[in-house]
């Protein structure tokens, strides 16, 4: 899977369009095509139109309503990646951007409900801490949070909600509030209530509209970085989607 995601997402897929482009021969039109849907496309992805277009398509949960709220028993806060090497916390790694984002949210949603928190986020390569320890010693030590649940194992979204569930029904919860950005929590909240967890999306970090005017046309590394990672989001939609299509192909040919 992540070779494929190497292979069909900005910038890898831009820069083999515009080397496939070149082999071919820009003064043939083939070539000169693709070098132009390269650059072009590369350009597109960079602007603010552009990327809000692609995150807010895939923002389909509002805020929890004081009712969910009251309803829910657990808070889930899902990793969201990490900072190697950040000396500023003492801790060796950090919570990357994303993550702090989502450890604020919880943190507001405990403070509101007294609800008690998970964390879930493993290893990827191999670090000395899981993402999930990480995140439960920036809540203690910045927020003052308590966590009760650390899920550590978990690579991959789908892990997550698996990993989470198994430790929440031992615990005798089913109702969770789901914490994680806005264009992630369709397919998480999907995978989620697999599980036969009962779950209330409590997103975060919506996307902000572009500027008005020609500033919303003028690219940059930011917003190039936010379509890649909305582009990710829907990819991951699509392997879902196809995962669903094969599992109920299978249950019609065994049924």
């Amino acid at each position: 899977m992540s070779s494929l995601k190497f292979l069909l997402l900005p910038p890898a897929l831009n820069a083999l369009l515009i080397a496939l482009g070149l082999l071919l021969g820009a003064r043939r039109l083939a070539g000169a095509l693709l070098v132009a849907l390269g650059l072009g496309g590369l350009l597109a992805l960079a602007t603010p139109v552009v990327s809000h277009a692609l995150r807010q398509g895939l923002e389909a949960h509002g805020v929890p309503t004081p009712q969910q709220l009251d309803a829910a028993e657990a808070i889930v806060i899902l990793g969201g990646g990490r900072d190697y090497r950040a000396p500023e916390f003492g801790w060796g790694d950090a919570p990357a951007n994303a993550t702090w984002r989502r450890l604020a949210y919880g943190a507001w949603l405990h403070r509101r409900t007294g609800l008690p928190i998970l964390v879930s986020g493993g290893t990827v390569h191999d670090e000395a801490l899981a993402e999930a320890t990480l995140m439960a010693a920036a809540l203690r030590q910045t927020f003052r949070i308590p966590v009760r649940w650390q899920e550590a194992a978990s690579r991959t979204t789908a892990e997550n909600a698996r990993f989470s569930a198994e430790r929440l029904h031992a615990a005798g919860i089913r109702h969770a509030l789901l914490v994680s950005q806005a264009w992630h929590l369709p397919r998480a909240v999907t995978e989620f209530e697999r599980t036969g967890l009962v779950v209330t999306p409590a997103p975060t970090d919506f996307a902000s509209p572009p500027p008005a005017g020609l500033l919303a046309w003028r690219p940059s590394a930011y917003h190039l970085h936010q379509s890649a990672r909305a582009l990710n989001e829907w990819l991951g939609r699509v392997v879902l989607a196809l995962r669903a299509h094969v599992a109920r192909l299978h249950e019609i040919a065994t049924g």
